[in-house]
């Protein structure tokens, strides 16, 4: 018990803070990106709008197919890539690359299906008025969507908390790093319980905070 405690004492702090930074950047990352893919997919497959649809098929293969990759294996493949971006593949920057890889197709999936949600006949009442496609997009597309979307970024988040322990399994830090280097190969299993009681609060807070913003903005 005390060693655990130690154990914890000594690298928590430091771990939290690793996952914190690389669930950070390829959230917000993936979010951004995701966004404007998913609304892109959106755009060319609306026959309101302007329907390419080899445009959607092309770019919704290549998302597809990057989805397809188990998230282990598209981290080892994606180690020289990092390694190239980030300097060193085996750092909390380093696994935000993986990460990043992995949120941006992810999230363009979810924000694909919420703005697809939204009533056509809302969408066809402000096309009627005369509004540019980026107007309808401020003052209908996102507006309606935004739930949907702060629920599929809460998603998001928490998929990429899990990955992020997945990350520290091969040496880039944050808790499972901790949870490995520590908790398994020390056999402290104190730190292993420790580790997985952690991850179940965060993503307890983060849904209970992401289901409070949801239901702010759905109008009633």
């Amino acid at each position: 018990m005390n060693e655990t405690l130690t154990i914890l004492q000594q690298n928590l702090g430091q771990a939290l803070w690793e996952t914190f930074e690389m669930v950070f950047i390829s959230g917000l990352i993936g979010v951004i990106f995701g966004t404007i893919i998913g609304l892109a997919l959106y755009y060319f497959a609306n026959p309101l709008f302007s329907p390419r649809p080899v445009v959607n098929t092309v770019v919704g293969f290549i998302i597809n197919a990057i989805r397809s990759f188990p998230f282990l294996i598209l981290m080892v493949v994606l180690i020289p890539f990092a390694k190239w971006v980030a300097g060193d593949p085996y750092t909390p920057m380093g696994g935000a690359v993986s990460l990043t890889v992995a949120a941006v197709p992810f999230f363009a999936r979810l924000a694909e299906g919420a703005f697809a949600e939204i009533d056509q006949c809302v969408i066809e009442a402000a096309r009627s008025t005369g509004a540019s496609f980026w107007l309808i997009f401020q003052e209908v597309l996102f507006s309606e969507a935004l739930p949907a979307l702060i629920r599929g970024i809460v998603l998001t988040i928490i998929s990429l908390i899990g990955y992020s322990a997945m990350v520290g399994t091969i040496g880039a830090g944050g808790i499972g790093n901790l949870a490995i280097q520590f908790g398994y190969n020390r056999y402290e299993t104190g730190v292993l319980i420790s580790v997985i009681i952690i991850l179940v609060i965060i993503v307890q807070v983060i849904q209970w905070i992401g289901d409070r913003l949801a239901a702010h903005f759905t109008r009633a």
